[in-house]
C-alpha cells in the first residue's frame, strides 16, 4: 500500500515538474523571440542590450562623441502616450541654457487644449508645480519657424525654444529628413513625439507605435544623431 502511495506521489512530482520545466522554456523561446533581433541588432552595433524578461521591458547603451546614452522600452509614464514608450537620454555636456523643443504637432494642440481647459493664466499654468512638464514648456518657450524646411516638416512637428537661433543650428537637413523618412509602416504623423534638448541633456519620449524593430532602430538613429549634431554645434566652447 505504501509502495502505491509512494508510487503515485512520485509520478505526480514528475508531471507537475515536465509540465513547469515546459512552461518555462515556452516563456523563455517566446521573450527570446522577441529581444532575439533586438539584442542581435544591438550587438551588431556595438550597444549594450538588456532586458528584464519581458517584451515589453528592454534597454539599449551606446555612446556618441563619448558621451554615454541610454533608450528605453516600458510602460507610458505620461498619459498621452497610449500603449509601450520609448524614452531616450544622454547626458552631453552642452551649454545648459539651450532649450530647443520638438513636438508632434499633433500632440502639442491636445496640450494647448487640456490647459486651457484647467487654466486662462498662463503664469499660473507656467508656476503650478502639479502640472506635467509638458504644460509648462509650452507656456515657457515659444513656438518658432524658418524658411528652408519642407513644409511637411512643419505640418508634422511644432519647434519650441527660447532662442531661435539654437534651433536653427540644431536642426540640420539631415536630422530633419530622418524626422519625416520613419520606415514603412512607420508612426502615424499624430504618435506623440517629443525630441528635445533641456539642461545640457538630450532627450526622447514617443508612443512605440508600430511596435517593431525597425521603428526602434530608426528612433535610435535620429537620437544619437541628434546628439551629435548638438556636440557639435551647442557645445560649451561654442561662441
Amino acid at each position: 500500500m505504501f509502495d502505491r502511495i509512494k508510487k503515485a506521489f512520485l509520478r505526480d512530482v514528475t508531471v507537475a515538474g515536465t509540465a513547469a520545466a515546459k512552461a518555462t522554456a515556452t516563456a523563455t523561446s517566446s521573450t527570446a523571440a522577441i529581444d532575439g533581433p533586438v539584442s542581435e541588432w544591438a550587438a551588431a552595433q556595438g550597444f549594450i542590450f538588456s532586458s528584464q524578461g519581458s517584451a515589453q521591458k528592454f534597454s539599449i547603451q551606446g555612446k556618441v562623441r563619448g558621451k554615454l546614452w541610454r533608450m528605453e522600452l516600458g510602460h507610458s509614464s505620461r498619459n498621452y502616450i497610449s500603449g509601450e514608450e520609448l524614452r531616450g537620454r544622454a547626458e552631453l555636456g552642452i551649454k545648459e541654457k539651450v532649450a530647443v523643443m520638438v513636438m508632434s504637432r499633433s500632440l502639442k494642440e491636445r496640450l494647448e487644449k487640456q490647459a486651457y481647459s484647467k487654466y486662462t493664466d498662463s503664469l499660473q499654468t507656467e508656476g503650478d508645480p502639479d502640472l506635467p512638464e509638458e504644460l509648462r514648456w509650452l507656456a515657457m518657450f515659444e513656438e518658432v519657424g524658418w524658411d528652408g524646411l519642407p513644409n511637411e516638416f512643419w505640418t508634422r512637428y511644432s519647434v519650441l525654444t527660447d532662442r531661435r537661433d539654437n534651433a536653427t543650428e540644431w536642426l540640420a537637413p539631415s536630422l530633419v529628413f530622418q524626422l519625416l523618412q520613419w520606415p514603412a509602416p512607420g508612426p502615424v504623423a499624430t504618435a506623440p513625439f517629443i525630441l528635445m534638448l533641456m539642461r545640457g541633456k538630450a532627450y526622447l519620449r514617443m508612443q512605440y507605435q508600430p511596435a517593431d524593430v525597425a521603428t526602434l532602430q530608426h528612433a535610435t538613429e535620429i537620437f544619437t544623431h541628434a546628439c551629435e549634431l548638438a556636440i557639435d554645434k551647442l557645445t560649451k566652447a561654442s561662441p
